[in-house]
């Protein structure tokens, strides 16, 4: 029975090879057909029905109105003939298939004026079929003749250039490898900004790096914007560590962004490395191109490497990290250097490093408070000008920027440079922005053989208009020698002296002069030892104490034994504690207000003149009127008095009519160990927004 199976069984293994055979082949005949069958397909089908179903279903992907309105149709090409040399693969001499599109147009979405956001005169590209097997929309080259693209944008929320994206996920893939510009246009118009630009892109036919070029002009915040650049003729999507080369040069009025370098990944930022240049007449401007807030400085330049990478999108951002790095420039007349990182990151980005000058001219800092003329305001287009007879500065702070970054910087100048005398040899400090809350920890400042130190903060926490800041401060000032402090005047090269204080206030405001206006606290201040005369005050500039001295001791030298000084600030009105001067010829008190608001000085000086003097007309005088322009008078009741008397004592007797001339003096010197231990005490300051009780 074995023996009749086995024949059987031996004959139909030919049958099944020969089956297996067949069906090898006909798999094989289908893979083959299928491929060839979509060719032949491709070049034989009229495209121009299929326009009205593509035009349905793109705009209905989209969500915006799409149109071909003019030729569709399909060509054999070969990428590598419209293709530099050193830009060809071994790909690109294959021909595909290629789909050209003319007169292509993309509208705006529904809400938003009914025009186009974008269009081409020509949109081409050509396509893998064999890539369809697999789910994946193969795209090698993608062209634009003749692009225009128009961005609007008209709020926060309304832009034209934002496209939904679908929750659930495609089962098909996109692969765009290359995509090539040709001469176009694209226009910006944003209401936030205020910008109305267009850009003009050309073909560059002979540049060995660079495949097009484009110009630049329009408005932008008021300002005038104009600029050009150039860019590498094939964007590279699939190889993604081909830099694509990139320069550009814009300004806008005075400022001026310069870049050239390398972008990698370009349809993601990935990576840049660029030659950045920036210029103008306040860093703050730079805000509306950058999105990083910046102090307000005189005019600025500097020059140095940016180094970005962009992470992958989560949750619709990007982690993003830029340093400028090793960047050297000048603020004004002084020079900067250093390295700073931005990093992208919640719940706000974060901006740190180290920023260094060698020589700082003092007057350099003046914009950071609105210190500055009001020429130099009106360079750096200002808000507002100083007013007339005003001193403390009024411009305010741009606290509304305050929350969109935070920060860790370090700053330090090695010199100091002042118009005067003025002996600032060193700065340093640390800025902290959390939250919108500043923190200068400290400020400290090297000046004649002492420190100045200074640790301030200013919350700008969600509130606005005249009490947008509620600010802190705590300065302290040490073992500041005379000598050192006007070391041109030789008169005082011998003297020991030496001149400490403290200050301790706290204030609502928005400017140096509202923040003044309402500030609560204390302030003492000390001298031990010193001299004092009409010609040193001179030297020194200080012009109204320079008149009270003249009035006080005439035009010479007087030795001083010491000062002190204790005013409480409340609400703006600093009021003196006391006020003493003591010199070997005459014990000062002066006693008053300095009205910080309205800028007014109150003050009334009363000399006590020491021992027997005679022929003294010496009486209370007042320092009254604005900071710029005080006025000193005597006071008339007293002087009036003494003359009186003296006038009806000359009428008894010629003799008699010298006794109120005469002035015994308080016959001793004040307790100027007892001036300097109560100036020597810490003041204290209430909590900003709260005034002291008296």
């Amino acid at each position: 029975m074995a023996d009749t199976d086995k024949p059987a069984a031996q004959g139909r293994h030919p049958a099944r090879r020969k089956t297996s055979k067949k069906l090898l082949l006909s798999i094989l005949g289908v893979l083959v057909a299928i491929p060839l069958i979509a060719i032949v397909f491709i070049l034989t089908f009229d495209w121009n029905r299929a326009r009205p179903w593509i035009n349905a279903k793109v705009s209905e992907a989209i969500e915006r109105p799409f149109a071909i309105r003019g030729k569709l149709q399909v060509e054999w090409e070969r990428p590598a003939e419209t293709m530099a040399p050193s830009e060809r693969t071994w790909r690109d001499h294959i021909p595909w298939p290629h789909l050209i599109a003319n007169d292509t147009h993309i509208g705006n979405p529904a809400g938003m004026p009914a025009q186009d956001s974008g269009s081409a005169r020509q949109f081409s590209f050509s396509l893998n079929p064999f890539a369809l097997l697999s789910r994946t929309i193969n795209i090698p080259l993608l062209r634009f003749d003749g692009p225009r693209v128009d961005l609007l944008r008209l709020d926060e929320r309304r832009n034209n250039w934002t496209f939904k994206k679908k929750d659930e996920k495609s089962r098909w893939t996109l692969d765009l490898e290359r995509v090539v510009l040709t001469d176009g246009v694209v226009h910006i118009k944003d209401a936030l900004t205020k910008a109305d630009v267009t850009a003009r892109v050309r073909t560059l036919d002979k540049d060995a790096r660079y495949g097009v070029a484009w110009t630049l002009d329009g408005t932008y915040n008021g300002a005038r914007v104009d600029g050009g650049g150039k860019a590498g003729a094939v964007l590279s999507l699939k190889q993604q560590s081909t830099p694509y080369p990139v320069q550009a040069d814009m300004r806008s009025g005075k400022t001026r962004i310069a870049v050239e370098g390398t972008v990698t990944r370009p349809a993601r930022l990935a990576a840049l490395d660029l030659k950045l240049e920036l210029a103008g007449p306040s860093m703050d401007q730079l805000y509306h191109f950058i999105g990083v807030v910046l102090p307000t400085t005189g005019p600025f330049s500097t020059s140095g490497r940016l180094i970005g990478r962009l992470g992958e999108e989560r949750d619709g951002k990007r982690a993003s990290h830029w340093v400028y790095d090793n960047f050297k420039g000048k603020v004004g007349a002084s020079d900067i250097g250093g390295r700073l990182e931005y990093a992208s990151g919640e719940p706000r980005p974060k901006l740190s490093g180290n920023v260094r000058s060698n020589k700082l001219v003092f007057a350099d800092l003046a914009p950071l408070i609105g210190a500055d003329s009001n020429a130099a305001k009106k360079e750096r287009n200002a808000d507002v000008v100083q007013p007339s007879g005003k001193v403390l500065p009024v411009e305010e702070f741009k606290t509304e920027r305050w929350n969109r970054l935070d920060a860790d910087v370090r700053f330090a100048a090695d010199r100091i440079v002042r118009d005067t005398a003025f002996p600032i040899s060193k700065l340093s400090t640390h800025l902290k922005m959390d939250n919108a809350v500043l923190n200068l920890e400290p400020i400290e400042f090297a000046m004649a053989g002492g420190t100045v130190r200074s640790n301030i903060r200013l919350d700008g926490r969600g509130r606005e208009g005249p009490k947008a800041i509620k600010a802190q401060a705590k300065i302290t000032a040490r073992k500041i020698e005379i000598k050192k402090l006007f070391p041109k005047i030789e008169q005082l090269q011998a003297s020991v002296g030496s001149i400490s204080g403290d200050a301790n206030l706290t204030a609502q405001g928005n400017s140096v002069a509202s923040l003044l206006a309402g500030s609560n606290g204390e302030l003492k201040t000390l001298i031990n030892q010193g001299q004092v005369s009409k010609l040193m005050l001179e030297m020194m500039g200080l012009n109204v104490a320079n008149i009270i001295v003249t009035k006080l001791f005439g035009d010479k030298q007087v030795q001083l034994n010491c000062m002190a000084t204790d005013f409480a600030v409340s609400s703006g009105v600093a009021r003196t504690r006391y006020f003493v001067v003591d010199t070997n010829e005459a014990l000062v008190n002066i006693s008053g207000s300095i009205n910080l608001a309205n800028e007014q000085l109150d003050l009334r000086i009363d000399p006590k003149t020491k021992g027997l003097r005679l022929f003294s007309l010496r009486s209370p005088f007042y320092v009254r009127g604005p900071f710029s322009q005080p006025d000193i008078s005597v006071d008339k009741g007293v002087l009036a008095m003494k003359a009186g008397s003296a006038l009806a004592l000359a009428a008894v007797t010629p003799v008699a009519a010298l006794i109120p001339l005469i002035n015994a003096g308080p016959g001793q010197d004040s307790d100027c160990a007892r001036l300097l231990a109560d100036a020597r005490e810490k003041p204290k300051a209430p909590p900003p927004g709260k005034t002291q009780r008296r």
